[in-house]
């Protein structure tokens, strides 16, 4: 018997190296694979919103009838799809419907561009895109950036309309006012035009403990305030007009897009909600985007436009660890800038 049990251990052992080697050449093999389509990594999703809104009423209102009403509803249904699908091709209208989630980084810049590359030759003139914008703002050049795809719209005579649910601050308001018409709902946070920048400093500390930090530079100004050394009155200096400088050209832009603007009134980095953002000009009127979809859906199509990663088997079987700390580590930095205008 214990023979038995120490061959049936050894198997099981066995099994379970095999079975560790096995694992780790499926992740090597599917990672290379992932890498090996990284240069076509995402798909493109187009959705019928008035359809989808349509479809999903009539089923609401499907459940409380009698059965015999119910199909009777359905065979005019199917009728009357047939018959769409012959007039929709005529129809001269659409909406377009862009989605734009903002975190420090402006991570989705690069998914933004290449959805306004794929928009630019198909919308009308008669179309109008929607931007539903979200972001507390954020790295000045990544905020330059995606400013600058939206103005791509404007500059091409498209319609442009940004919706702001919840906020659109600081770098957000960077793109948001490229938009013809800026639309927000009661308690979205508008506003924020300013500049901030903090460096610690543990010279002292370290001065304290005879420790010495050497910063070699080339060039009068390459640091300015630095985190271990020495921080001079001439490198505060400099580093407050670097600050007034990138201020300026934020509200130069800002007056450009939106003339009516008293920019010197609004360019103090405050934050407004709503109808206080519309009262100074910073928006166009009130109301949520779905409300506008909604009354858009009476006008014409309305169609969302999405480039979404593929879902890799790797990714799916959770091997995607490094990029959810990284996606952690971003919240908790939205989460204390978000701090800075919640508490205004």
């Amino acid at each position: 018997m214990g023979q038995w049990i120490l061959e049936m251990g050894t198997f099981l052992f066995q099994l379970l190296c095999v079975g560790v080697v096995v694992t780790i050449a499926t992740i090597v093999i599917l990672r290379a694979r992932s890498a090996g389509r990284q240069g076509d990594s995402t798909r493109l999703r187009v959705t019928d919103l008035g359809r989808q809104h349509e479809q999903r009423t009539r089923k609401l209102r499907m459940a409380g009838m009698p059965a015999r009403a119910r199909r009777r509803l359905t065979r005019r249904v199917r009728r009357d799809e047939r018959r769409r699908s012959r007039s929709d091709q005529s129809s001269s209208r659409t909406t377009w419907v862009l989605d734009f989630h903002g975190n420090i980084k402006a991570s989705g810049v690069t998914r933004l561009a290449q959805e306004v590359s794929l928009l630019l030759p198909v919308v009308n003139k008669d179309d109008e895109v929607v931007v539903r914008l979200e972001s507390p703002g954020g790295l000045v050049h990544a905020y330059g950036l995606a400013a600058a795809e939206l103005d791509r719209l404007r500059e091409a005579g498209v319609t442009t309309t940004v919706c702001v649910d919840k906020v659109a601050a600081s770098g957000g308001y960077l793109m948001a006012c490229n938009a013809d018409r800026i639309r927000v709902a009661p308690f979205a946070v508008i506003g924020s035009i300013g500049v901030v920048a903090q460096v610690p400093n543990v010279h002292r500390l370290l001065k304290r403990h005879d420790i010495d930090v050497e910063l070699h530079t080339a060039g009068r100004f390459k640091r300015t305030l630095t985190v271990l050394g020495e921080n001079t009155e001439e490198g505060r200096e400099k580093f407050r007009e670097d600050l007034e400088s990138t201020h300026d050209k934020f509200k130069h832009y800002v007056a450009a897009r939106r003339p009516q603007l008293d920019i010197d009134a609004i360019a103090t980095g405050e934050i407004w909600y709503g109808e206080e953002a519309v009262d100074k000009g910073l928006a166009d009127d009130i109301g949520t985007s779905e409300a506008y979809l909604v009354e858009a859906m009476e006008k014409g199509r309305v169609m969302t436009v999405g480039l979404e990663p593929e879902r890799t088997l790797p990714s799916r079987l959770g091997f995607g660890s490094l990029r959810l700390v990284d996606h952690l580590w971003e919240r908790v930095e939205e989460r204390l800038d978000a701090a800075l205008w919640e508490r205004r």
